[in-house]
């Protein structure tokens, strides 16, 4: 089983705003990340905000540890609830290809330009948990080099909205 992990704990600095409830078409990119992993997951869960149009949980084991605190979060859920993989996406990614497990193959594997989004599995809790303890950078390709993930790259790139004219450029393509 795949669970879907949203990572929305970042403080959107760039953004100037909470990027998480900025809309698009009328749907906020967290509801548009919720739904577009929705169609690639058995299961949805929102990472890093206490509230979402999905199960919830906080970073581990504390905010602020960046990306890695979110997927180490939804990593010990898909552990503990016998998931085998968690597909990752930041909310500031407003549309995946229907076809993204079939461009990430089997895990572990990420997008070279965006490793946010990647296909981690579940068995790698004890790694992450070592690099987000240690003094060492807490990097995604670290992580994902830890434990051999193949970076993927795709022909065309999967838009990324850190601010507001990200979002008004993306606006007339979605």
């Amino acid at each position: 089983m795949i669970l879907g992990a949203v990572l929305a704990g970042g403080q959107s600095s760039r953004f100037g705003s909470d990027k998480a409830l900025a809309e698009l078409e009328g749907h906020t990119l967290l509801a548009l990340a919720v739904d577009a992993l929705a169609g690639l997951c058995d299961h949805v869960i929102v990472v890093g905000r206490e509230t979402a149009p999905a199960p919830t949980l906080p970073d581990w084991p504390r905010p602020g540890m960046g990306p890695l605190g979110g997927i180490a979060a939804a990593l010990h859920h898909a552990r503990d609830e016998g998931y085998e993989t968690v597909l990752t996406c930041g909310v500031d990614v407003a549309m995946l290809p229907d076809n993204l497990l079939d461009l990430l193959g089997a895990a572990p594997a990420c997008l070279a330009d965006q490793p946010v989004i990647g296909l981690w599995p579940a068995s790698a809790t004890k790694t992450i948990e070592a690099l987000l303890h240690s003094d060492e950078k807490h990097s995604m390709l670290r992580f994902a080099d830890r434990i051999g993930a193949r970076k993927v790259k795709i022909d065309r790139a999967i838009p990324n909205i850190n601010t507001p004219a990200d979002l008004s450029a993306i606006s007339g393509k979605a």
